[in-house]
């Protein structure tokens, strides 16, 4: 199936009649006369004047600005023209705080026009480094065919980034691979599925979703950052809890049916957008990226994923690079950032060796810590070693009752100290693992109840959560950022002082 022309596709993601054209019109003809007599046959093919489109319009009553490639003018490449066209809609867009949303499909830069042309790439990157660098949204949709300069600048920049299906998409076309290499360019890799599923683009839908998606994404990346007015911040009150045993913590932490991220999203959030990958040609299913709202509050979640862990998903270094992409999303738009902890433990392997795990462990751990955006973390089961010490450092950290964390499961610690994993429930006492001891030495600010085990009531448990993610949150949303960093900073470093 053909890609939708640059007109038709605004027609269908915007509301019916919201469409308003920003172009200008062009005046000036190269003085070439072929070229010329090219771009005036592209003229009357398409009724455009250029390669690319710009206006704004709504999507379910929110204004957005939008910019789209038309493949039949001289294939959506890229000239002077067309690039001061881009550069004026995204300077506005940025002026007026508007969200924008780019469609390119392109062959890239216009050779007609030569090296004067691939550098315009260099000015629509920086428009667009702007527009994100005063915290407005960017969302791009691919479409067949994206190639070259094109998607090697703008698009490739979005916060939110998906692909039409079966599009082609890669950096150089594959006719140019053949002329270039002399042989044909391997069948598959270059398309919208292979991408998503190396985590460079977050999903692959039709033009008819995009509107649904988009609004997903700007429900929470455009949502007021004070939350919502009637929220109570005040504490929720506090239960009292029983003196439970460290070790029945860890083995109702490790009960399968224990409800994990993806039920906490499922049930207790909502405008929930999954993201997949690192952006970078990497994903891995044991972490979960996404943006959400727990009632008002909007976030970035980056949440480890048991059930995927325990089907051999366990976290290796891509996961933390995706976490750390989720970091970059959340400090960009200065969004609340939730991280949720449930993990055996990182992968023990060659290829998580080699794959720089405990660097990405530091890194991930001191972009969290840094971090400008309001960070929540909620500890909700395991949280053994590394993994799970590389989303914990937040503004505020809740823990599930039943949740621990230790510098290794209690049977790794007990064969180190004791040559034996026999000796593991006494280990868990020892170490100070379970939710008590942690809220105790001012590792945890906030335990939520289990009644008695959150596998028992997982309904009446997510609730609990989610009302409790939404006041803390929004609570971090309304505190003076500086004097919120400070904090953060003076707790981790006098953790552990007498």
């Amino acid at each position: 199936m053909a890609s939708p022309s640059a007109l038709d596709l605004i027609e269908t993601v915007l509301d019916d009649g919201s469409w308003q054209r920003w172009d200008e019109p062009i005046a000036v003809d190269p003085p070439d006369p072929a070229y010329a007599a090219s771009l005036q046959k592209a003229r009357d093919r398409t009724g455009l004047d250029e390669s690319v489109v710009t206006g704004e319009g709504r999507i379910n009553g929110r204004r957005v600005a939008v910019l789209a490639c038309e493949f039949g003018f001289l294939a959506g490449s890229i000239g002077v023209a067309a690039a001061q066209r881009l550069v004026r809609a995204i300077e506005r867009a940025t002026d007026e705080r508007l969200p924008l949303l780019a469609s390119p499909t392109s062959g890239g830069t216009r050779m007609q026009e030569g090296t004067v042309a691939f550098l315009q790439m260099v000015k629509i990157t920086a428009a667009i480094g702007r527009h994100k660098a005063a915290g407005n949204p960017y969302l791009v949709y691919l479409r067949n065919p994206t190639t070259g300069g094109v998607l090697a600048s703008w698009g490739s920049l979005g916060h939110v980034t998906v692909a039409e299906p079966g599009a082609l998409i890669g950096f150089l076309g594959p006719r140019v691979y053949e002329a270039l290499y002399g042989d044909t360019f391997p069948a598959g890799v270059q398309t919208a599925e292979n991408l998503y599923e190396h985590g460079i683009v977050d999903a692959v839908v039709p033009p008819e979703r995009i509107a649904e998606i988009a609004d997903r994404a700007l429900n929470v990346l455009a949502a007021p950052r004070e939350g919502a007015s009637d929220v109570d911040v005040a504490q929720v009150p506090l239960e009292d809890l029983a003196d439970i045993p460290a070790w029945d913590s860890v083995l109702r932490s490790r009960r399968p049916d224990r409800p994990g991220v993806r039920q906490l999203l499922r049930h207790a959030a909502r405008d929930v957008l999954p993201l997949h990958g690192t952006g970078a040609g990497e994903s891995e299913p044991g972490l979960l990226l996404a943006l959400a709202r727990f009632g008002d509050a909007p976030c970035v979640v980056l949440g480890q994923d048991r059930s995927r862990q325990m089907e051999g998903g366990r976290l290796g270094p891509a996961a933390l690079r995706e976490a750390r992409r989720g970091m970059r999303l959340a400090d960009e738009l200065k969004l609340p950032l939730l991280t949720v902890v449930d993990t055996a433990g990182a992968a023990l392997s060659v290829a998580a060796e080699e794959g720089g795990l405990a660097g990405e462990i530091a890194r991930a751990l001191a972009d969290l810590v840094l971090l400008d955006a309001p960070t929540v973390c909620l500890m909700l089961g395991e949280g053994a070693g590394g993994g799970a010490l590389a989303l914990l450092p937040a503004d505020r950290v809740l823990c599930a009752q039943h949740a621990w964390l230790s510098p290794l499961p209690p049977e790794g610690a007990s064969e180190i100290l004791h040559r034996t994993t026999g000796r593991a429930p006494e280990m868990a006492a020892a170490q100070g693992i379970r939710s008590l001891d942690l809220l105790e030495a001012g590792i945890v600010d906030r335990i939520v109840a289990e009644h008695p085990d959150a596998a028992d009531e997982p309904e009446a448990y997510l609730d609990r959560l989610g009302l409790v993610l939404e006041r803390e949150i929004t609570a971090l949303m309304r505190r003076d950022p500086s004097t919120r960093l400070a904090a953060r900073l003076a707790r981790y470093r006098t953790l552990g002082s007498t």
